[in-house]
């Protein structure tokens, strides 16, 4: 089964995970000294709030923040930050705000209050502002391109040892990263998680907030962790849903996660193949591999035409990853991938491709995927070496055939024009407390991460359940007794009294 399935496109929903000349990042250090003297004309913005273009709810506001594109020289160059705004369904209850954003990174964060006004309990949406905001380059908030003509499948540049040689997939992403630094190479050295971080709290002050709460989910959760650690005096509340590793972004958090990849993906195998007499694709978890891949090879010769949209491998590698990443997706892509082989349009049409809502302004073509990669990249140093790419692909493709050749292989950090470590390690988090939830078969954020973030911040709660589902919480699959620990959490600031397993 392992070898009939070894070219399996990967690509990540962490994805959901972006001019001048060329300048250098200044370090953490210099950033929070200089900008800690002149950040005024930020801080004490006045706000104009309108209409939020592509959405359609009456409820919701937006407003322009303007942010230093480079804390370092925060007088120098500002960007423009977008943020929207659902009020609080109370005022006469209301606590404070509730701040989220997309994960990705590149998901937009401006749609969200929405989202979230369905799934949140009344008595949280009674006492919160909802903030949501796009991340600095993403959609609304003075957006980047790479230049490309489309979106990657899931924004996320990957391709797979196997379908094409190591040295094919060498050209493309030194090209690609040639191309951001051409057309965005003024934002590439200031993409990174702790400005991010720093963003929202020019947001916060410009809010006339004293703290702020934060929800977020993947990505968006490791900015929380940022975030509390460059301000733990600024933040009340702390939810933080599948996050990653923060030391570990983000070479060694990918690699890492490949066997709980491999893992669930053997697992939606053999419920194929239980389900025989419905989708037809083998008896055995061998067998229904064997015809996944022959499938994806057939969309690698030529993209299967399936209604009004031609297939690639890509495309059809990604579908397969949702799987792997939500089993309650599991019918949904297995009729979606029958149909598409069988050349009929997918009866529930699952978003392959990134976009921004319609009526969204100005966003390029490829923003999703730049984004993603210029945060990826940007966070910290990436290996230069070849060797060392194809020391890991022949480590990794020997012990998770499926998806070694993709999460081993070489991409564009390892050409990026700009090459340090921006992280803020896990030791320096000073945060007073937060409520983490984390499913324990998480393939996209496998569990260990979560418990690192939990063992980081003291006196911080561990919330788990026993599903393979990335972000629990937000996806709705946390259940009653997750949903209730966070209600409480926010609505009364009491943590459970110890970890829960729900």
């Amino acid at each position: 089964m392992r070898t009939a399935t070894r070219s399996l496109c990967v690509v990540s929903v962490l994805a959901a995970l972006c001019t001048p000349g060329q300048v250098l990042a200044a370090t953490d250090q210099q950033a929070d000294a200089e900008a800690g003297t002149s950040l005024s004309a930020y801080e004490h913005q006045h706000l104009r709030w309108t209409s939020c273009p592509g959405l359609d709810d009456s409820r919701m506001q937006c407003a322009s923040v303007r942010v230093p594109l480079d804390y370092a020289h925060p007088r120098r160059q500002s960007i423009s930050i977008t943020i929207s705004r659902l009020p609080a369904a109370d005022p006469a209850q209301r606590r404070g705000v509730l701040l989220t954003t997309g994960g990705g990174p590149g998901g937009a964060g401006v749609p969200l209050p929405v989202q979230l006004s369905q799934s949140l309990d009344p008595s949280v949406l009674a006492e919160y502002d909802l903030i949501g905001f796009d991340m600095r380059f993403v959609e609304r908030s003075t957006p980047i391109t790479c230049g490309q003509p489309a979106e990657e499948p899931g924004g996320y540049w990957v391709r797979v040892d196997g379908f094409q040689s190591f040295a094919t997939t060498s050209e493309q992403a030194a090209a690609l990263a040639r191309d951001c630094e051409r057309n965005a190479g003024w934002a590439l050295p200031y993409a990174t998680t702790a400005n991010a971080a720093r963003d929202m709290d020019i947001v916060r002050s410009a809010l006339g907030e004293r703290t702020i709460s934060y929800l977020g989910g993947s990505y968006a959760a490791m900015l929380g962790v940022a975030y509390s650690s460059l301000f733990p005096e600024r933040l009340d509340r702390l939810v933080l849903d599948s996050p990653p590793d923060y030391d570990t972004v983000w070479r060694s958090f990918e690699v890492g996660r490949t066997a709980a990849m491999e893992s669930n993906y053997d697992a939606f195998l053999a419920w194929l193949a239980q389900n025989d007499g419905t989708y037809h694709l083998g008896t055995t978890a061998a067998q229904a591999g064997t015809a996944v891949t022959a499938v994806l090879q057939q969309a690698d010769t030529q993209p299967i035409v399936a209604g009004d949209h031609a297939w690639t491998s890509g495309d059809l590698g990604y579908l397969l990853v949702l799987a792997t990443y939500f089993q309650q997706l599991w019918q949904v892509v297995a009729i979606d991938f029958v149909s598409i082989r069988a050349g009929v349009p997918p009866p529930v049409p699952l978003d392959i491709l990134p976009a921004a809502l319609p009526g969204t302004p100005g966003v390029p073509a490829d923003n999703h995927t730049a984004v993603n990669m210029a945060f990826r990249c940007g966070d910290n140093a990436w290996p230069r070496a070849a060797a060392t790419y194809q020391d890991d692909l022949s480590h990794y493709s020997q012990l998770y055939p499926v998806y070694g050749p993709a999460n081993a292989n070489i991409n564009p950090c390892a050409f990026w024009p700009v090459s340090k470590d921006n992280t803020i390690p896990l030791s320096a988090n000073r945060a007073h407390g937060a409520l983490i939830t984390a499913a324990l078969l998480d393939a996209a954020v496998p569990l260990p991460n979560s418990s690192a973030t939990h063992a980081a911040i003291r006196g911080s709660r561990l919330v788990t359940v026993d599903e393979r589902v990335h972000t629990p919480l937000l996806s709705g699959q946390g259940g009653a007794c997750m949903t209730s620990a966070v209600t409480a959490y926010l609505t009364t600031g009491r943590l459970p009294a110890s970890d829960l397993s729900c």
